[in-house]
């Protein structure tokens, strides 16, 4: 963060090197002189407490990692489609917990590569692995429809698309942050709307074109689909604040010496171990209860366009009340939604728990980065949230194979609710401690 200055000067910690903004009177912009490895170094940047808040370039960006965020985020929480799809017709003879390790191994990638990215980041690395990304991205939707045994699809569709989603995601994350501080939660919220946009459209997509194309062109047609939108995610995506050459080290334990920031963590571990159990077998639980099949794989649809709601307006409340404030009334209701999935086995009730579900679990996704944000140095913010994200991505391999191992000793959901449901509470638990730990008090701003 800047250090108080006068009315001409500031100054920015660097963890190496002692940064000088000199100010113009009456200028908008800052000029940066540091001492770098290579001798002294001139840039034309904004100061670092100098945020836009909005304007054209700043919506630019959140329009495009919100693209971004559609085809990698919202592609995967499709997911349930395909764990219905293999079940049925392409890995018919195998466990539901066993294909679950396709879905769980690409939710993880989407957070674990936030440790190695958000050093990159911080480093002033963007636009290129967020090509390379996009470009095996693309390459592995198109692979993942000529694939026929199990292993094909986990390398392809597990590995490979949940690692370049990972990258991607972790660019997001980090970079909204340099453009918004005031309206953060408004643009993290625009970010996230994006994985409902995505996991509306794709479960539909998915499902229209299974029932009149082949699945090979099923996934050619997907992939010319997540094309588009990562071009513009590629033409639109831009730093604002100066890159740190010395980061530091890889893995900086020291944050953990803050207990805020390592309960906060362990409680989005917690909310992963059981928050997408509800969205992979949500489909799957309305076939086997003997719900119409269409209205079955609308369910994931349904959730992902209602979770639009709470991704929107749990952003807008989080900027007026606190990131966490609104964060955890949001993650409890998902909870109990959990629980109450499995009770679900006709028409209405499924549908309303696809709605309150999708509201209430997309608050928490929308958010959950904001907290982050705000617990430290805005120049450390991709270190500190891909800690965080590699963290909690143990939780998102770990849980939906538990959930398909559950249903399959015990050939019931409920017990799978049970689990899931607990999982999501205790988490809500330590955000609450989380909480007080950041403010002392019990009313506040948080």
């Amino acid at each position: 963060m800047a250090e108080p200055r006068g009315p001409s000067s500031s100054s920015v910690a660097s963890s190496t090197a002692t940064v000088h903004v000199l100010r113009a009177p009456g200028s908008t912009k800052s000029f940066l002189v540091g001492e770098l490895e290579k001798g002294a170094a001139e840039a034309n940047v904004e100061d670092v407490d100098e945020y836009p808040d909005g304007g054209l370039r700043a919506w630019l960006v959140v329009l495009g990692v919100s693209s971004g965020i559609c085809t990698t985020f919202g592609f995967i929480n499709a997911w349930g489609i395909f764990q219905a799809y293999y079940e049925q017709y392409t890995l018919r003879n195998m466990s539901p917990s066993d294909i679950a390790w396709i879905g769980s191994v690409q939710y993880a990638l989407v957070f674990m590569p936030g440790l190695a990215f958000g050093r990159l980041f911080d480093m002033g690395y963007l636009r290129l692995p967020v090509g390379i990304a996009s470009a095996l991205l693309v390459a592995c939707t198109f692979l993942t429809g000529e694939c026929t045994e199990f292993w094909h699809f986990l390398l392809c569709q597990g590995f490979g698309v949940g690692l370049a989603s990972g990258v991607v995601f972790s660019a997001a994350a980090g970079v909204v942050a340099h453009w918004f501080k005031k309206n953060l939660g408004l643009a993290l919220a625009c970010m996230a709307s994006g994985s409902s946009i995505g996991g509306t459209i794709f479960p539909i997509i998915l499902r229209n074109l299974i029932e009149t194309q082949s699945f090979q062109w099923t996934l050619r047609i997907t992939g010319f689909i997540v094309a588009a939108f990562l071009l513009v995610l590629n033409m639109t995506i831009a730093r604002r604040l100066p890159a740190n050459p010395h980061p530091g080290p890889f893995i900086q334990i020291g944050m953990f010496k803050s207990v805020t920031y390592m309960v906060y963590c362990l409680s989005l571990f917690l909310s992963f171990l059981g928050l997408y159990t509800c969205l992979t077998y949500l489909s799957l639980s309305g076939l086997l209860a003997g719900v119409d099949a269409d209205l079955s794989f609308y369910l994931l649809s349904i959730a992902n366009a209602c979770s639009l709601v709470g991704r929107l307006g749990g952003g807008v409340l989080a900027d007026r009340f606190g990131a966490m404030n609104v964060m955890i009334p949001g993650t409890f209701v998902a909870g109990v939604m959990t629980y109450a999935w499995p009770f679900a086995k006709t028409k209405g009730p499924l549908v309303a728990v696809a709605v309150l579900y999708g509201i209430s679990s997309g608050i928490f996704i929308a958010i959950m980065v904001q907290p982050l944000v705000r617990m430290g140095k805005v120049t450390e913010v991709g270190m500190r949230t891909g800690m965080a994200f590699t963290i909690l991505s143990f939780g998102a391999l770990a849980g939906p194979p538990i959930s398909g191992a559950i249903f399959d000793r015990t050939g019931k959901f409920e017990n799978v609710g049970y689990y899931a449901g607990s999982a999501v509470m205790s988490s809500v638990v330590l955000m609450i401690i989380a909480r007080q730990l950041l403010l002392g008090k019990f009313i506040g701003h948080a």
